[in-house]
């Protein structure tokens, strides 16, 4: 898997209920022109879209796809972009843990098993915490995004992810 340059900027979209929510103001996307937009986009290694019944959305995202990238993940940084995150991928499923020592932002961390479902949210991580956070079993992914917005958009299991590292049997492949 190639690396992805450190994103900065994102390009996004919400639609459907989380639109209707009023996340504008705490989101950083543009509204889509048809609903099933994110479906026709091509998918790219700097960003992931998230389906279910409450709409799309769009991120762009940075990859953590070897050991010292998922090491390092989003420690030391005071901000991340309303629809910017880190997607960290792992080379088959396993159980995963993860701790907030030395991040300074809330997060949520999204655990996404080999179909690009959402297994688990855990909401809020809070800031330079050393408590593990489980996965569970059979985790692909992690998607980190700032902390709140997974319930604020809907996101939650069963949620589909769609991105290159998920391949062709995807819940949600790429065309």
């Amino acid at each position: 898997m190639g690396k992805c340059a450190r994103a900065g900027r994102v390009i996004g979209w919400i639609t459907g209920a989380a639109a209707a929510a009023g996340l504008f103001a705490s989101v950083a996307v543009f509204a889509s022109v048809a609903a099933g937009s994110a479906q026709a986009a091509e998918c790219a290694e700097n960003r992931v879209d998230l389906r279910g019944d409450w709409g799309t959305a769009r991120f762009t995202v940075e990859l953590a796809d070897d050991e010292a990238e998922r090491a390092l993940g989003l420690m030391n940084r005071e901000h991340l972009a309303g629809s910017a995150g880190m997607l960290f991928i792992y080379p088959g499923p396993r159980r995963v843990a993860f701790w907030m020592e030395n991040t300074l932002i809330p997060l949520d961390m999204i655990f996404l098993d080999a179909a690009g479902r959402v297994r688990r949210v855990a909401a809020d991580a809070v800031p330079l915490d050393r408590t593990p956070i489980d996965g569970g079993p059979g985790i692909l992914a992690v998607l980190e995004i700032n902390g709140g917005l997974a319930a604020r958009l809907g996101i939650a299991p069963g949620t589909e992810l769609r991105h290159p590292a998920f391949g062709p049997d995807a819940a949600w492949p790429c065309n």
